[in-house]
């Protein structure tokens, strides 16, 4: 396969394979080790519908079904779409719970790690772009604990987060954070740093979600973790992808924070997410608390 970087610390972009031909003994093996190395993928002008979609991230492992999860039983999968586009296909007000949650993703974050099984990887397609704004930026949390100082690490080596949806989106608005779809998950412990079962490596495994660390004063853990973060977004770790309509990014959940830029709200804008779930075979052991 072509590759070219991405960025200097992470991230590499694959050309000439259209996803709709991979399977798991065609393509899928040399991409999963990609993964596993560089921790981001782009591929351009691809053509996934859902079905596509879907079959591509059932590589890769277990669908991440949040409504199943939920409601605790059989739930059908739907490719999620992350939008501004309405059912009746109006745009959501600037100002709406629906568009402020959308500002939520603005925050740098991990997804699902409020979830009881956090997530793998996530596949995101670009359907709809906006003139301006709205790209996707990704910061690598394995270039960044393998470049921070030792002072900085030596409270979150052996740390336990906990995680909290509502957390995050109560940096985005107290309406949105009291909504139920934000506090219906238990407050979720997960260990700091995660190494990748294949290279070796170790990231820290963080989000906005994060609001506490065992053990510490609530005050003492959120600064630790603040600067961790703002250490992990330094320039040198982030790549920001500008979108055009056919791209597909996959990146490591484990290893890497992401957050999505403004836009003009007035414009629509929508990408289709599917998130997979870890496997016990993807280093679960390494961060769940027994």
């Amino acid at each position: 396969m072509k590759t070219t970087p991405l960025q200097q610390s992470f991230g590499v972009e694959i050309a000439d394979v259209d996803l709709r031909d991979l399977t798991a003994d065609h393509l899928y093996p040399e991409i999963r080790q990609a993964f596993e190395e560089h921790s981001a993928l782009l591929f351009r002008g691809q053509s996934l519908d859902d079905d596509s979609h879907t079959k591509l991230a059932e590589l890769f492992g277990p669908l991440e079904n949040r409504d199943a999860m939920a409601a605790g039983r059989d739930v059908e999968f739907e490719v999620p779409a992350v939008t501004n586009v309405l059912e009746d296909d109006t745009v959501s007000d600037a100002h709406s719970l629906h568009t402020l949650n959308l500002q939520g993703n603005m925050l740098w974050h991990t997804d699902s790690t409020f979830l009881p099984v956090p997530a793998l990887s996530n596949i995101l397609t670009a359907k709809v772009v906006p003139s301006s704004g709205g790209q996707t930026e990704l910061a690598s949390t394995r270039a960044a604990w393998a470049a921070m100082p030792e002072d900085m690490k030596a409270p979150l080596k052996d740390a336990i987060i906990w995680h909290r949806l509502s957390h995050s989106r109560s940096k985005i608005s107290s309406e949105l954070a009291a909504q139920s779809e934000m506090t219906q998950w238990p407050d979720r412990p997960w260990r700091a740093i995660w190494p990748n079962p294949v290279t070796g490596d170790e990231s820290l495994f963080i989000a906005s979600h994060a609001f506490a660390i065992e053990g510490m004063g609530l005050q003492e853990g959120q600064e630790i973790i603040e600067a961790a973060i703002e250490f992990c977004t330094r320039p040198e770790f982030v790549y920001s992808h500008s979108w055009s309509v056919g791209d597909v990014l996959i990146w490591d959940e484990r290893c890497t924070l992401h957050r999505g830029t403004p836009w003009p709200y007035e414009e629509p804008r929508t990408l289709k997410s599917i998130c997979c779930s870890v496997t016990e075979r993807d280093g679960l052991a390494s961060v769940k608390i027994v």
